[in-house]
């Protein structure tokens, strides 16, 4: 953890320069609109020419900004700088021929960052594999405690760019950012920031693991007052290690169990606190009750304290800490219980769309019933299913890759009775239910946690809950 003298940042004059913008789509418009606004004379390219980028293109044009459909790779001659899509690869040729003529590219998160006025709203930054948005909002819910003005925006919907430059005014962000938008931000620098875990996930846009630790590491680059890492799971630490922070910045943990100083943690059900409080030696302070958070599940504790540390190292009182938790309600299609039915309880978390997410939500009950499988986007099973074999009473695979849950079943849980479901028809999700429903016993949950992405069958994780939700309706 080295550390450096503050440095201040003027906001960029874009009069008649040439900006191009990559990729049209929920960041590309509003950074069109807002380069144009402010002089630039903007130009944007994006692969695709269907029915929805015309219509957008339409709008910019009438604005005066020159698009062009269909050729996302050519560089625009004259091109001075490159605001890009979070979604666009490092590789595109285009940025290639970028680096070749010196032009610098941005994303949409470098964008806002540059934008801000000399009084804005610090930054208070989550990141991680999983449980970004959770801590996010969480975060969120604890700072209003406190009476801050505050909002979640970023990789969580709300475009930080409209944050930014919106007539609202703000004490502090909540701020989700995705590996991508880290990427394309070489100059952010966060009040505080979290990264909640690292598994592997998007390497087919990162090319490596180690590419993809090292871009969400960046959120902690400048950190000012704590860089938050999660004792159990040691690349983040390592990450606080290697990261280029503002003299007196410190290394924050949060843990499951007793914390150590320095360190957010668990004692006896409370979640206290020893790292923002006098002589952190010998005293912890009391934030709240395990029973606070919803739901308790363990990887959820650890996401209410990674946003307790954060809104305490911006100075939020303990009270707010425990009035935010208390206030949150998690978004749909995270451990949300749908209903009990025959003794059994109804889990939908098809939010948990990748190996690490599933395993935390198996970890969370004793005696599982497990609905899984969809596009496993490279991922191996052999590590998820070993180690919750043990709460396994059965499986219902479903979706593109189930034959890759299948094996690592068979290798690692050979007693665990397996229903392959071989259909992608629209009463496949209720069959599934029904056959969880044959194989469960009263005591046990049902739990849709995939391990893998909806779309070979849903158009996204939330249509997936919402089919799993109304089969288990059906059976109540």
């Amino acid at each position: 953890m080295g550390s450096r003298q503050v440095t201040s940042s003027v906001s960029p004059d874009f009069t008649g320069k040439h900006v191009t913008v990559a990729g049209l789509g929920v960041s590309g418009v509003p950074a069109a609109k807002v380069l144009h606004a402010r002089g630039a004379i903007v130009t944007v390219v994006n692969d695709g020419d269907d029915a929805r980028a015309r219509e957008q293109a339409a709008e910019l044009e009438a604005l005066g900004v020159t698009v062009r459909l269909g050729d996302g790779a050519t560089l625009p001659e004259g091109t001075e700088l490159i605001v890009t899509a979070p979604g666009w690869k490092p590789d595109k040729p285009l940025f290639s021929a970028a680096a070749e003529a010196g032009v610098d590219v941005w994303g949409d998160v470098e964008l806002a960052w540059r934008l801000r006025g000399p009084d804005a709203a610090p930054w208070l930054c989550v990141t991680g594999t999983n449980g970004k948005t959770t801590t996010t909002q969480m975060l969120a819910s604890i700072l209003k405690a406190a009476g801050l003005r505050t909002a979640a925006v970023g990789n969580i919907g709300v475009s930080l760019l409209d944050a930014v430059l919106g007539d609202e005014e703000y004490d502090v962000l909540a701020v989700e950012l995705s590996s991508y938008q880290l990427h394309w931000a070489p100059s952010l620098r966060a009040h505080s920031a979290a990264v909640l875990n690292l598994a592997p996930d998007h390497l087919d846009w990162h090319g490596s693991m180690e590419a993809y630790a090292r871009d969400k590491g960046r959120v902690y680059e400048g950190n000012r007052v704590a860089c938050v890492y999660n004792v159990a799971d040691k690349a983040t630490e390592d990450l606080v290690r290697e990261a280029d922070v503002e003299e007196g910045c410190r290394a924050i943990g949060f843990t499951l169990g007793t914390p150590g100083p320095s360190q957010l943690g668990v004692i006896d059900g409370i979640l206290v606190d020893r790292a923002f409080v006098e002589n952190r030696q010998k005293n912890a302070q009391e934030l709240a009750e395990v029973t606070d958070v919803t739901p308790p599940a363990p990887h959820n504790i650890a996401n209410a304290l990674a946003a307790a540390a954060l809104a305490r190292a911006f100075g939020v009182p303990p009270t707010a800490v425990r009035d935010g938790l208390r206030a949150f309600t998690p978004d749909a299609h995270r451990i949300a219980h749908v209903a009990d039915v025959d003794g059994v309880a109804y889990i939908d978390d098809s939010k948990a769309t990748n190996t690490h997410a599933a395993e935390a939500s198996l970890a969370a009950y004793p005696s599982i019933v497990w609905i899984a499988g969809g596009l496993a986007k490279g991922a191996t099973f052999d590590e998820l299913v070993a180690k919750s074999a043990p709460r396994l009473r059965g499986a219902v695979l479903m979706g593109a890759d189930r034959a890759l849950i299948a094996e690592a079943l068979a290798r690692h849980a050979p007693e665990v009775p397996v229903v392959d479901l071989d259909r992608t028809d629209t009463g496949a999700m209720l069959a599934a239910v029904q056959e969880a429903r044959r194989l469960a016993r009263a005591g046990d949950t049902v739990l849709l946690a995939p391990a893998c992405a909806s779309m070979d069958m849903f158009v996204n994780y939330n249509q997936r809950g919402d089919a799993f939700a109304e089969a288990v309706r059906e059976l109540a």
